[in-house]
């Protein structure tokens, strides 16, 4: 007589004679067929298949009816017969097996106590063999449903699994223990197909909480298997729904990418240079440029060309505002040490730009226009069409820094060239930024009708209120003694304009009332401007810092 799991009892040769008599008596009356494309259950099983039934053999000298189910149900799934291995794994009833499970997992990890010989084991206690057969049963259960369709049915069924195991091992995977290896294969499986199935079923908020749930223990995950996990709950976090608390899980997910990038950095586990994607842009959306700056600077050799290391290095320095050490960045690498390597496009165009904007730096910046022109035609017109634009703003302040009149003239000259360069070049498809410039630049070199020129096509171009190009019109129509108009236009512009805007165009008014020989509305307008610049101090002074919290 043999006990059975499920409390009944059977003679050996009540059972089924073999495998085809229990699956034909479970699913004959609903036409389910376990056989497969015309073959029969007398076929040669593969060598694994014979391997872990003999193993259960020789462990109980017999197959209770759930352990049936269980290795039935496995060479269903491994035929890729699906439907008939769920219909056989639904035969085990698993919810009155699980008290059981769960006491023979605990007894496992009790400490060993001396006994004598004569103490024999209650045949109610399960062994760890019969355990991970039934929970491997659970598993191939879910994976079934997922084959078919059912992703919210596996992800509850593969949850079964991990609730058995936590409720038996609370503080996590014991280490060390003989007889848990198959059973923690297949826990750690469980865990990691979950989330993955409760994403199938389009369910976010659990998606996170399994994966939360595989990193709240320690379940002994060698460290590139929980490196994929972590990463896995990053991107849900990162790029999934945009539910609850956005901020709350971008800030997660940057911790987790910045503890994997810190093992990659050690050796802790294989280098991944997906991360680094990653984690740019988390810190690139919550503005921690500095944090992304120390972090590419760790990143190993040969992930980034050495061009690319310094333009992204670069780039995170001018977006947090620091634009000298972004500049001396960009200068490191034209040095000698990298005339060797293939220039990096991007860099030069970048460099040139960062310098324009500073006119202490107009000479590194003409230095890094003309390497990029040096590269030859193969270039695309609008690249090129930049290149001399910036060429040509860098040639403006460093003539308006040159203390020599000759060589003020030359880069003047310079200047003017470039400019109409890009200006050319860009005919098809004119650059506002190209005919502000240009009409700048005339106007310094007392090109009035020129500057005018480019001054009324700038402003008509951009198609509403311009404080820039406004103020520089009004600049141009005082130099053709067209005072009244440009008081004019500053008023209009006024309108428009904010706080912090407007100082500039007062300070500009007052002027040109002054040189209109108005001294009473020059005061008026100066006391204006008073008023407003005390009334942004105040308000400077009154704001409170920000204590936004950075990782």
């Amino acid at each position: 007589m043999l006990c059975a799991c499920s409390g009944e009892q059977f003679r050996f040769e009540d059972q089924p004679g073999s495998p085809e008599s229990l699956a034909t008596r479970d699913f004959s009356a609903s036409g389910l067929s376990s056989r497969n494309g015309g073959g029969d259950w007398d076929s040669k099983l593969e060598d694994i298949q014979v391997d872990e039934a003999e193993s259960t053999l020789k462990e109980a000298l017999s197959l209770n009816y759930e352990e049936a189910r269980a290795l039935l149900g496995r060479l269903e799934y491994q035929r890729g017969n699906f439907d008939a291995a769920l219909q056989v794994f639904k035969g085990i009833d698993i919810k009155v097996l699980t008290p059981r499970i769960i006491k023979a997992i605990v007894e496992k990890t009790l400490p060993c106590k001396p006994r004598s010989k004569a103490v024999i084991v209650p045949p109610t206690t399960m062994s760890m063999h019969s355990v991970s057969l039934l929970l491997e049963a659970i598993l191939l259960k879910a994976r079934s449903l997922e084959e078919l369709g059912s992703y919210k049915e596996a992800a509850e069924e593969c949850k079964i699994i991990l609730d058995v195991v936590e409720n038996a091992l609370p503080s996590g995977m014991p280490d060390g223990i003989s007889g848990f290896a198959k059973l923690q294969d297949i826990f750690q499986k469980a865990l990691e197909l979950l989330p993955l199935l409760w994403k199938k079923a389009g369910n976010h908020h659990e998606t996170i909480a399994s994966y939360r749930r595989a990193l709240s223990r320690p379940w002994n995950l060698d460290p590139q298997r929980l490196a994929v996990t972590q990463k896995s709950l990053a991107l849900v976090l990162l790029y999934g729904s945009v539910e609850a608390c956005p901020k709350d899980n971008i800030e997660e997910a940057i911790v987790l990418l910045m503890l994997l990038v810190k093992k990659m950095v050690v050796g802790d586990i294989q280098w991944d240079p997906e991360l680094m994607d990653h984690l740019t842009y988390a810190l690139s959306m919550t503005g921690q440029f500095e944090v992304l700056a120390n972090y590419l600077e760790q990143t190993l050799p040969g992930v980034y060309t050495r061009g690319e290391r310094w333009y992204l290095l670069s780039l995170c320095y001018s977006a947090a505002g620091i634009d000298k050490a972004a500049i001396n960045l960009l200068k490191m690498a034209l040095g000698p040490s990298e005339s060797r390597q293939i220039p990096h496009i991007p860099l030069l165009l970048f460099g040139a730009k960062l310098c324009s904007k500073d006119p202490k730096h107009s000479r590194d910046g003409i230095n890094f226009a003309h390497r990029l022109l040096d590269l030859g035609n193969s270039q695309s017109e609008h690249l090129l069409s930049q290149a001399h634009k910036f060429l040509g703003v860098c040639y403006g302040n460093a003539a308006r820094s040159s203390k020599l009149d000759s060589e003020r003239v030359f880069l003047q000259k310079k200047s003017l060239f470039s400019l109409n360069e890009a200006a050319k070049r860009g005919k098809a498809d004119p650059e506002l930024d190209v005919i502000f410039n240009l009409s700048v630049e005339n106007a310094v070199q007392r090109n009035v009708q020129a500057a005018l020129d480019g001054a009324v096509e700038y402003s008509s171009m951009v198609g509403g209120v311009s404080t820039k190009g406004w103020k520089h019109l009004a600049i141009v129509l005082s130099a053709e003694k067209r005072l009244k108009d440009a008081e004019s236009i500053l008023d209009f512009t006024m309108e428009e304009a904010g706080d912090i805007e407007k100082i500039e165009l007062l300070r500009l008014k007052a002027v040109l009332q002054m040189a209109q020989e108005q001294p009473k509305k020059a005061m008026k307008t100066c006391s204006s401007l008073l008023g407003l610049i005390r009334a942004q101090e105040k308000s400077e002074q009154s704001e409170v810092p920000s204590l936004d919290v950075t990782i």
